[in-house]
């Protein structure tokens, strides 16, 4: 299948769409040649009608928006649910209100449903197996448009019993008829939000499906439902909120979809063995989904097949390379399989042959594509004993990331051929480059509280990313609450230091 056939819209209904909007917004839309790339339409109450597409936005008119044109939209349209949403009949098109703190509207967003044809194919083979596929991905990126071609190939082309259940009615359309994008499968309509779990026990107990389609699943009720279908032998295809398996593993209400975390204190000897701290995270149980797929966009995801394997990994402080699947412009898949790292390979380690300095004496390191001044922020505050030098030849060692080291770089095949260690890290973050350190200078034990302290940043960062609010930090020493700012602003948040020496401590939140 070419790529063009991969794009084309079933149906899109735009002008079932437009015909919800006031005659004076409703005109300009029609003239734009550039109509059918719409995304949505936003009117929020005393400012102009904006029209966004996937890479842009416009004023549709300069008049600003009234309570009437908000009144006009909302009476051609179904009854909004519990969650804000509501459509039109037979389409799946999406209307979702803003409210004031009295309960009336004052904004909407009306956003284009399309059903593409093609969409799953980079990952038809998976979801045509039989196993149970998560789809994560940051919004708007097509995740419910690809859930419902799943349903759809499911359904008609393998002949299998497929029950979707629709708590917003995104994957079927408003109304009581489903859109045919869906083809043969059945469509369960949830009452309210909170809900959503009964309705997937109720659809295995009494439908026998032998596949279910949910979208959106966000809360540890529907994560233990998920559990129980899974449990049952139905395949489950759905979606959850998150962009990676990294952030799912770190949601503690919905890390259990793939197995859940766990600490465990290790023996000396077995801590030892494994060249870890005694402390550690381990999986719990079996993954809910044997499958994790992230999509990047249209035609390009990333895969993991083996979750369990992954998940370990990912505890133990692996890097992980997914399989990455693309279709190319001449409609052909293509496939870079996933090449799991050892612990040896991934971690901060000498791949030069030779061991760090760990004897106290000053360690002079070149950095090679590593942040200098996050470099020296960290010798600094943690007082290790080290020195940049700009020369390679003046050098004990080098440090630079992954990415720098696969180029093999004139520097870095010096560095090889002269026997000076090259450290290789995973990422350039302060965490990584701080656990290097530790290991370069031989401080790892000493310094086990600071590591978790940006840790535990990370780690609250990663939750406002997904939808919390605010997560506050354990108090810790202004140096290091410094670093946890940084680390916020990694993530585009905000953060506060809050309390008296010394119980001063930082809180992440959203924008």
């Amino acid at each position: 299948m070419a790529t063009q056939a991969m794009q084309t819209w079933i149906q899109d209904d735009l002008d079932a769409l437009i015909e919800t909007l006031p005659p004076h917004i409703r005109g300009p839309l029609r003239q734009r040649e550039d109509r059918s790339e719409l995304l949505e339409v936003v009117l929020d109450l005393g400012r102009p009608p904006e029209a966004r597409f996937l890479d842009r936005q416009a004023l549709l008119v300069e008049q600003e928006v009234t309570e009437a044109d908000l009144r006009y939209v909302v009476d051609r349209i179904g009854a909004f649910g519990d969650d804000n949403r509501a459509g039109i009949p037979r389409t799946l098109h999406r209307f979702s209100a803003i409210r004031n703190r009295t309960g009336k509207i004052v904004g909407l967003t009306c956003r284009v449903g399309r059903a593409v044809f093609g969409t799953i194919r980079v990952i038809e083979d998976l979801v045509k197996a039989g196993k149970s596929v998560l789809l994560l991905g940051r919004p708007g990126v097509g995740k419910t448009t690809m859930l419902r071609e799943v349903a759809r190939v499911l359904a008609d082309e393998e002949k299998r019993r497929v029950v979707i259940v629709d708590t917003s009615n995104e994957i079927a359309g408003d109304g009581d008829i489903p859109h045919p994008a869906i083809g043969s499968s059945r469509r369960m309509q949830v009452p309210a939000t909170h809900l959503q779990h009964a309705v997937m026990i109720e659809a295995v107990e009494n439908h026998m499906p032998q596949v279910i389609i949910v979208d959106e699943m966000g809360t540890e009720q529907e994560a233990a439902a998920a559990r129980t279908i899974a449990e049952r032998g139905v395949q489950l295809v759905a979606t959850a909120h998150g962009n990676t398996l990294e952030n799912l593993v770190m949601n503690p209400t919905l890390s259990d979809l793939v197995g859940g975390v766990q600490p465990v204190t290790l023996g000396d000897e077995e801590a030892r063995r494994r060249g870890t701290q005694k402390s550690i995270l381990e999986r719990k149980a079996p993954p809910t989904f044997g499958i994790v797929v992230e999509i990047q966009n249209w035609t390009r995801v990333a895969v993991h097949p083996d979750v369990a394997s992954t998940v370990d990994a990912l505890l133990r402080g692996a890097a992980i390379e997914p399989e990455v699947r693309w279709v190319d412009e001449a409609g052909r898949l293509q496939r870079l399989s996933s090449r799991p790292l050892t612990r040896s390979q991934q971690r901060p380690s000498s791949l030069g042959g030779q061991e760090p300095n760990g004897d106290g004496k000053t360690t002079r390191i070149h950095s090679f594509g590593v942040n200098r001044e996050k470099l020296t922020q960290i010798a600094q505050g943690a007082q290790l004993p080290i020195q940049l030098v700009e020369k390679l030849q003046d050098a004990d060692l080098v440090l630079t990331t992954k990415n720098y080291y696969r180029r093999k770089s004139q520097a870095l095949r010096q560095a090889e051929v002269t026997g000076k260690p090259v450290f290789v890290l995973r990422r350039n973050t302060l965490p990584q480059i701080h656990q290097a350190l530790l290991t370069i200078t031989g401080k790892g034990e000493t310094e086990a509280g600071f590591q978790e302290a940006l840790s535990e940043a990370e780690r609250a960062a990663q939750r406002v990313h997904n939808g919390e609010m605010a997560v506050a930090l354990r108090p810790q020493e202004s140096f290091v609450r410094r670093l946890q700012h940084q680390i916020a602003q990694q993530y585009q948040l905000t953060s506060r230091s809050t309390g008296r020496e010394p119980r001063r401590f930082v809180t992440i939140a959203q924008r």
